[in-house]
């Protein structure tokens, strides 16, 4: 058996119905493991599942808003009752900032919109997994990988966007703080920091030639990111070899933060 297999093994996806999340979750699923993909669409969430199952793949979908804890908590005990089991959380849905308004004119509905999502989202989501895997872990079953979807916005200074840098920041923070305190239970948590990568929510900054002339020279790879880029770290995250690899923050970036 590869030590990458994740056959047996059960990995909930927010976001999982497009992008990065969808992605990780068609890679998760090629790997061996069942995957449920939780989503606002319910369209978008049967897509997701039907291009998994086109492959051979295991999945399921759940209408989840990662921002109301109620709703999670109901997508948790749904997912559970169906496999019994949860044994790896990517939380990465999330909202962009567009740049589009200086800090100084940020509203107050905007910076709380922004945390709902981004940042108090993965609270809610990581609190219900959290609470399953530590409660296996008490009756001898010690296995669960936490992982958010951070940015290299918590990284660096991005300009009109210090809500989202925020969020993404406070990520990264809260996954060393997970790993501390989960290890002893046999949780790992980490954060993934995503480059420049083809998206829906950057496909409108993408289609600025200015912006693609500034930023492809300081690609390395001189390319942007795609999706299926996530799938190789995602395995990777869930499966027994990263057992010892936990707290780090991970940049997929095609050399970006390098050069």
């Amino acid at each position: 058996m590869s030590i990458f297999d994740l056959s047996g093994r059960v990995a909930v996806v927010t976001g999982g119905n497009g992008g990065i999340g969808l992605g990780i979750a068609q890679a998760l699923a090629e790997a061996g493991g069942t995957v449920s993909i939780w989503g606002r669409n319910a369209d978008k969430n049967a897509q997701a599942v039907a291009s998994i199952a086109s492959k051979g793949g295991k999945a399921e979908a759940r209408v989840c808003d990662v921002t109301d804890a109620a709703s999670v908590k109901a997508a948790m005990k749904a997912t559970l009752d169906t496999f019994g089991r949860v044994d790896g959380c990517f939380a990465n849905a999330g909202i962009g900032g567009g740049g589009r308004h200086a800090f100084i004119d940020r509203t107050e509905e905007d910076w709380r919109k922004m945390f709902a999502t981004n940042l108090d989202g993965v609270f809610h989501v990581f609190q219900a997994a959290a609470r399953h895997m530590t409660e296996r872990a008490a009756g001898g079953d010690a296995f669960g990988r936490l992982v958010a979807t951070s940015s290299l916005a918590s990284l660096f200074g991005t300009a009109r966007n210090e809500h989202y840098a925020a969020t993404k920041s406070a990520i990264n923070a809260l996954v060393r703080a997970l790993a501390v305190e989960l290890a002893r239970h046999g949780v790992t948590a980490n954060a993934i920091l995503p480059g420049w990568i083809k998206s829906d929510m950057t496909s409108g900054i993408m289609a600025n030639d200015k912006f693609v002339a500034n930023v492809m020279p300081r690609i390395p790879v001189r390319r942007f990111g795609e999706p299926s880029d996530f799938g190789g770290i995602a395995v990777y995250l869930m499966s027994k070899a990263s057992s010892y690899h936990t707290a780090d923050t991970i940049l997929i970036d095609g050399g970006y933060t390098a050069f």
